[in-house]
């Protein structure tokens, strides 16, 4: 459907909500999604999809109540409004939530975050094929049980019945290879992924490489003795970390209790050395965000300053509710209530050279399992088993498997030993983040 066949529909979800004395906003998701994979020489998958969804939020008597439609003929939008209708009668009364005043008019640059990219889908197939082949070809590699090329456009809107409009459409083609390699009784699975925004840029000869060699390093590690490690974690599961803790930095747990940063706010948190910030308009990212989902602009957003804790992240209910400034990190999908989520987080440059970082012993971590289900995000206690390699003067001494990392995320905030200088990204490109020494850390071989 086209731009203005959507705009139709909003007019006419919009207008039924403000004929029910109410007020609201609609968000609609598209995506048309390319997914292949590779298994025994053959294209074991070949999946082309493409969705739409309809959300509606809509506030009446300080109740809120949200519902969706797949569809879009007139019947299934005029029925998606009733439902959410119905059930804000039945939802807990919230003066806080409403919809944010403003009828501004936002869109992005189709040519920057939507590129053209002239790879053909036979490319791409080949590129599935090719990376499957030469992978399983590779000395000690059994098979490559996780793989996959995948080319994404997604299309985002957002409307309001106070006259506020955003569109926003991105693509991400994205490569992963995952294998399965053994040797003497012992076994590895390692891999590696690549996200942009055109095909072209991934490169293919990189990914087998990087693969094979992960898979034969790990072949032969080995636990450690248990003790307290200074620990550098890789790009990829440094801002992992981040992201499970994530919630100390939501205004929506922190009215819900259970944000332990709560009443923290102006204090210190962190080392000095410390400073993260949301980013959501650095285009370099693949999570680039003009606005959020009340379609209200975005900024960054320092949330850490030289350690202290500056704010946490708003949408429109929770800055009312604590009678501070919206910090644009409104999250909502089609079928979600309101919430509040980071854009892209970035850990600001320290002054210690890459060189000086790495000096010593230490562990860096390349690898994370049960991030989720090891971590309890309100106490900040962790426990998941990892691998990587025992390293000295940046140089790797010997693979270590088979051990575990533990501790308190928020303790390890300030006892960090040193912030590199140098930014990287990791592999899905939504955060950016220089790296970060922590001392001290528990490791059980």
């Amino acid at each position: 459907m086209s731009a203005n066949g959507i705009e139709t529909n909003a007019r006419r979800v919009l207008d039924r909500v403000a004929n029910a004395r109410a007020v609201g906003d609609l968000v609609v998701r598209e995506a048309a999604s390319l997914s292949l994979k590779a298994h025994a020489g053959q294209l074991e998958e070949h999946k082309v999809t493409s969705t739409r969804v309809y959300g509606v939020r809509v506030v009446k008597d300080d109740r809120a109540g949200i519902a969706y439609s797949e569809a879009d003929d007139d019947a299934a939008l005029d029925s998606m409004v009733d439902q959410a209708l119905v059930n804000a009668k039945f939802a807990r009364v919230d003066p806080n939530e409403g919809v944010a005043p403003g009828d501004t008019a936002l869109a992005t640059n189709d040519a920057t975050l939507s590129p053209t990219d002239p790879t053909p889908v036979e490319a791409k197939i080949d590129t599935a094929l090719t990376i499957e082949r030469e992978l399983t070809a590779r000395d000690k590699v059994r098979n490559l049980p996780y793989n996959g090329v995948q080319d994404t456009t997604a299309t985002r809107y957002v409307f309001s019945t106070t006259g506020r409009t955003a569109r926003s459409r991105s693509r991400v083609c994205s490569v992963h290879a995952y294998a399965l390699a053994s040797d003497a009784g012992k076994d590895a699975l390692e891999g590696v992924q690549w996200h942009g925004r055109r095909f072209d840029d991934i490169d293919t000869e990189w990914i087998i490489e990087e693969t094979h060699r992960r898979c034969l390093a790990m072949l032969d590690g080995e636990a450690i003795p248990s003790r307290h490690y200074d620990v550098l974690f890789d790009a990829e599961h440094q801002a992992d970390l981040f992201a499970v803790f994530a919630d100390m930095f939501s205004a929506k747990t922190a009215r819900d209790g259970i944000n332990p940063l709560r009443d923290k706010v102006g204090e210190h948190v962190a080392v000095e050395a410390l400073t993260v910030r949301d980013a959501p308009l650095d285009t370099d990212g693949l999570r680039y965000a003009l606005f959020d989902d009340e379609g209200l602009p975005t900024a960054t957003t320092n949330l850490i300053d030289a350690g202290v804790l500056k704010t946490l992240v708003h949408n429109s209910a929770t800055a009312s509710h604590f009678d501070v400034p919206n910090t644009g990190n409104a999250e909502r999908s089609p079928r979600s209530a309101l919430g509040v989520g980071l854009h892209q987080l970035e850990v600001a440059p320290g002054g210690v050279a890459e060189t000086t970082l790495t000096s010593g012993e230490y562990l860096e971590i390349v690898d994370l399992a049960g991030l989720h289900s090891g971590a309890n995000t309100v106490s900040g206690d962790f426990s998941f088993g990892a691998a990587g390699f025992l390293c000295r003067d940046g140089q790797r001494l010997r693979p270590v498997r088979n051990i575990t990392v533990a501790g308190n995320f928020y303790d390890m905030l300030n006892k960090i030993d040193a912030i590199g200088d140098t930014l990287h990204w990791n592999p899905e490109r939504s955060s950016l983040m220089a790296r970060i020494r922590f001392a001290d850390v528990a490791i059980s071989g």
